[in-house]
């Protein structure tokens, strides 16, 4: 069941919806459901009953419209519940529990039920509006990212949102096997906000152990270089480099011709690269633009130089393999859809017969 509207919690439903289950979304009839289903690009028809962005996240799932302010729709929503595996709810805890649907409510109701809550912040009474650009605002990530001397930038796509449910869905993995050892049911609980915070990684030890603040470097990585470095070619295109090593850096400036710079005190380790990223920049920058992409793509992917071309969408998913990535379903309104798969991974036994 899921009581989940926008992105995180419908995408964690949509995981279990790939690996096979049976999931009701319930959306609110009151203002014709799911807010996303309004969310639209500009070359998608206004009048259209869904969005892409609905799409991405609402594969394989019975949506079924009701009033939960409705008692009757209240009622069904119970009987629904009832026979339910797994809830997975984003609604407002105050607002939950004026329409019954809260965690005690329904697990009263079924004890064998896990239900998962997903709220704002750790705090489930702070109810503060918390869409994916507030936190990615609150929690650091805006700071860090854009240009030098530029505006803060959001990330283009609703990371703290996908990261959120990543760790929803985790809990429940957890608490299904709890259940299977116990016969128990178990509350899931997470928030965007310690999504985000648990998802800062280096960025956070950086300040943690050394007092050091991470500003905006574009795609420049802080502790290594050059990492996340963007350089123009002979033919007006952009390679980005991820050198992460000694030897790789090495590797790279035999392909640049560049034979003297890892003997050189200002580059012959990765701390005085960092320290001496804009100078070491500019000599790659001018080797690099005797070269087309191309060629210094073969190049780099010969010598095992981490380096990458700057794709746009529609190059993306021309690469091999994508197609295998993307699931189709016509909903019931008659709109053909597509999306990318959430489920990645393949398990199988370890034991030969």
């Amino acid at each position: 069941m899921e009581f989940a509207s926008v992105l995180a919690g419908p995408a964690a439903g949509m995981f279990f919806s790939e690996l096979g289950a049976t999931v009701i979304k319930i959306e609110n009839s009151a203002t014709g459901g799911d807010v996303t289903r309004s969310w639209k690009n500009p070359l998608e028809a206004p009048d259209a009953p869904v969005s892409a962005y609905w799409s991405s996240i609402n594969w394989g799932k019975r949506h079924v419209l009701l009033d939960l302010n409705n008692e009757g729709d209240r009622l069904t929503a119970h009987m629904f519940v009832s026979e339910a595996d797994i809830v997975i709810s984003n609604i407002r805890p105050s607002s939950a529990r004026r329409m019954g649907i809260d965690s005690d409510t329904l697990c009263a109701k079924n004890p064998r039920l896990i239900f998962a809550q997903l709220n704002s912040y750790p705090d489930p009474e702070d109810e503060r509006p918390a869409y994916d650009a507030i936190l990615q605002a609150e929690a650091g990530f805006m700071y860090m990212n854009g240009e030098p001397d530029r505006d803060p930038v959001k990330m283009p796509v609703a990371l703290i949102d996908i990261l959120a449910a990543h760790q929803l869905k985790e809990g429940i993995l957890l608490a299904l096997l709890k259940r299977e050892q116990t016969g128990n049911g178990s509350v899931v609980t997470t928030s965007l906000m310690e999504s985000a915070l648990a998802s800062l990684a280096n960025q956070a030890s950086n300040y943690l152990m050394t007092g050091f603040i991470p500003g905006r470097m574009g795609s420049r990585h802080p502790n290594i270089a050059p990492y996340g470095d963007v350089y123009t070619t002979a033919d007006g295109k952009s390679v980005l480099l991820a050198v992460g090593s000694g030897r790789q850096f090495s590797s790279l400036c035999a392909c640049l011709e560049l034979y003297e710079l890892p003997e050189q005190e200002t580059y012959n380790t990765n701390s005085v690269r960092v320290k001496n990223r804009e100078h070491l920049n500019r000599h790659i920058q001018k080797a690099v633009e005797l070269h087309n992409l191309d060629e210094l793509m073969h190049l780099f992917n010969e010598h095992g130089v981490p380096a990458a071309r700057i794709r746009n969408m529609q190059q993306v998913f021309e690469l091999p393999g994508t197609d295998k990535l993307i699931l189709e379903e016509t909903t019931e309104e008659g709109v053909p859809t597509k999306r990318v798969k959430t489920v990645v991974f393949n398990v199988k036994s370890s034991q030969k017969f």
